[in-house]
């Protein structure tokens, strides 16, 4: 008697014709917001949009939802909270539910100093955000690639999107650019912004079987690192680890790698930046070895990007605005985060503020002066390189992704972001601008 796998039957098939460039899409999806990113920005986007009762369609070009705060092993929210004494919460919103729920999981840590930062286990939050899009209704288009953009004057219509099973066309009545990259604006002909030298951003690494109860503080860390860099060939000369209280883990911050643009230079970029961490462990293993002498590497993050290419908005928020804290009629997002600019290999700038000190981001920076319904939101906002340094951390990025499906909402799927009312959505905002 066959086996009853031989009775599976397998059919031959062969396209009507080969795919060529200006073809139709092969797939069309049609919704109210369309968002392309899905770290914090976009997530926070995404899910405030489909709250307020719009169809929404979640866009990334990884495989998995979570952007740079999950798939690049960022380990930290920075900049959710004000500075010591006080340590205000500064933003709420989808950070309340993240919190709330892996806090009681025991997957989280709070690391309380000059502010708050809050550490984090990547793959319950990676959880955490595919549960909670899907119990929102929000269809999520993942492994997609932007390749174009439909554009008739100030609106944009569709974006479309390669996919490894065919390309997809998205319309939309409302944008959000949360790619990090300002990829749709730049795909739409937009105006963006980029620094005149590199930027650079970080490989992330887990490592595992540590002795944490000796961990050496940051200072000491940081000092043995810029002594010993030549030695061991590191490239940035000071670093973090972020222990994981309870368990044997650490998420390390300790390289710089170069974030280009360029497709292939960025593919050997993820390959210099792999072998950096190998590096730091080898240093790690061998300075501290009552902590680090039997650590190996859990996993290895994709490289972290920090500022790449932005939006030329309406209003580019400057360093001195920063420093002064001036809040705009039209802000959306606070922060107290330091400026934190990495544009030197070797090291970044680390400028702090006080403890009654706020910053905000206001909707001007979020809105392209030549199109009415679309908004970036996350790091890719417009400021000046300084100023764009100490506002795209996670806490005042969540914010703007909130901001934005607030103010697409109140233009309405005609209308014009420009045309917002900013009281009207200051009123709809104000727990993320106001204790």
């Amino acid at each position: 008697m066959p086996h009853p796998l031989t009775d599976l039957p397998v059919r031959t098939v062969v396209r009507d014709a080969p795919v060529r460039a200006g073809d139709p899409a092969e797939y069309a999806v049609t919704t109210d917001v369309c968002v392309v990113g899905s770290g914090i920005a976009g997530l926070s986007a995404a899910i405030e949009s489909a709250r307020l009762g719009r169809r929404v369609v979640l866009v990334d070009a990884a495989p998995v939802l979570g952007g740079q705060m999950v798939n690049s092993l960022i380990g930290l929210f920075c900049g959710v909270f004000g500075n010591a004494p006080e340590h205000r919460k500064l933003t709420h919103g989808i950070l309340d539910g993240i919190f709330t729920d892996l806090d009681a999981a025991g997957d989280l840590f709070y690391r309380v100093g000059h502010t708050v930062t809050v550490g984090y286990d990547e793959v319950r939050l990676g959880r955490w955000v595919e549960d909670t899009v899907r119990r929102h209704g929000i269809q999520v288009l993942t492994n997609a690639t932007l390749t174009g953009v439909e554009r008739d004057g100030d609106r944009l219509h569709a974006a479309r999107f390669a996919t490894r099973y065919g390309s997809v066309e998205v319309r939309a009545s409302g944008f959000v650019d949360a790619s990090g990259d300002a990829a749709l604006c730049w795909a739409a002909g937009l105006a963006c912004r980029l620094p005149e030298r590199e930027i650079y951003g970080s490989q992330q690494l887990v490592v595992e079987h540590l002795d944490t109860g000796a961990a050496p503080d940051p200072a000491e860390l940081a000092g043995r690192v810029a002594a010993k860099a030549d030695e061991y060939g590191l490239r940035r000369r000071d670093g973090l680890a972020f222990y994981f209280p309870g368990r044997d883990t650490a998420v390390l911050n300790m390289t710089h790698i170069e974030a280009p643009l360029d497709p292939v230079a960025a593919a050997e970029a993820q390959l210099e930046g792999k072998a950096q961490a190998d590096r730091v462990v080898e240093f790690l293993r061998a300075e501290f070895p009552e902590v680090f002498g039997k650590a190996t590497v859990r996993s290895y993050g994709l490289p972290g990007r920090r500022q790449t290419r932005w939006l030329a908005a309406v209003h580019q928020l400057t360093v001195d605005e920063v420093r002064a804290g001036t809040r705009f009629p039209d802000s959306v997002a606070r922060t107290a985060w330091p400026i934190e600019l990495h544009d030197t290999p070797d090291g970044y700038v680390w400028e702090t503020f006080g403890p009654d000190h706020l910053h905000y981001v206001p909707l001007r920076s979020m809105t392209p002066p030549d199109a009415s319904n679309v908004l970036a939101a996350g790091r890719c906002v417009d400021g000046d390189a300084a100023a764009l340094s100490s506002v795209r951390v996670m806490g005042p990025c969540a914010a703007m992704g909130h901001a934005a499906a607030h103010a697409l909402d109140l233009a309405g799927p005609d209308g014009s972001v420009h045309e917002v009312d900013a009281s009207e959505l200051t009123g709809r905002i104000r727990e993320n601008l106001d204790d």
